[in-house]
């Protein structure tokens, strides 16, 4: 299956009807760390919420429509910067109505999650990230096989009831830091 863009499925996030999960295995990216809210994080700041961006936007739009965003990010212990910032700064997508969950990789691995990022439209496409070691993404690799889809809805299945709220485990991560 060839690589695409990540410009050329953003109309999966519009498009898609009842769900759309993602599964996030980093330990950051390359997006965040470029960007000021990170530097500004780093320095000791908190992410302040951005709730009119066109990505808690279209969150709202599709909440509305009755469509459901969520995603389960694997954490490591201690979390690391980048972690930690996408924690900080979930209160965003979380307003917006995106439901957004912790689990550690720990449990992850225990439980045999993939150890790649993706995003599972109506459990029916799947939108894999391939990134390299700078946290960057190369390409997107977009499929409907029915064997990547069911692995894709196992590993949500398996994730989504032993992964706890971002906003509790954040809570917890910032009282010990």
């Amino acid at each position: 299956m060839p690589l695409v863009p990540f410009e050329e499925i953003t109309h999966l996030f519009t498009s898609f009807e009842h769900t759309a999960f993602r599964l996030e295995t980093r330990r950051g990216y390359a997006t965040d760390r470029a960007g000021d809210r990170y530097k500004a994080f780093m320095r000791g700041v908190d992410p302040q919420p951005v709730l009119d961006n066109p990505w808690n936007t279209n969150v709202r739009e599709k909440a509305a429509q009755g469509a459901r965003f969520s995603r389960v990010r694997i954490v490591d212990d201690p979390p690391t910067d980048g972690q930690r910032f996408l924690m900080a700064s979930a209160s965003s997508n979380l307003a917006a109505g995106e439901d957004i969950r912790v689990l550690s990789r720990f449990v992850a691995q225990s439980v045999e999650l993939p150890d790649y990022d993706f995003w599972l439209f109506d459990s029916r496409l799947v939108a894999r990230f391939h990134i390299d070691e700078t946290d960057t993404t190369v390409g997107v690799e977009v499929t409907e096989d029915p064997a990547e889809v069911l692995a894709a809805c196992r590993a949500r299945d398996a994730a989504w009831p032993l992964a706890t709220p971002s906003a509790t485990v954040w809570a917890q991560v910032r009282s010990s830091v």
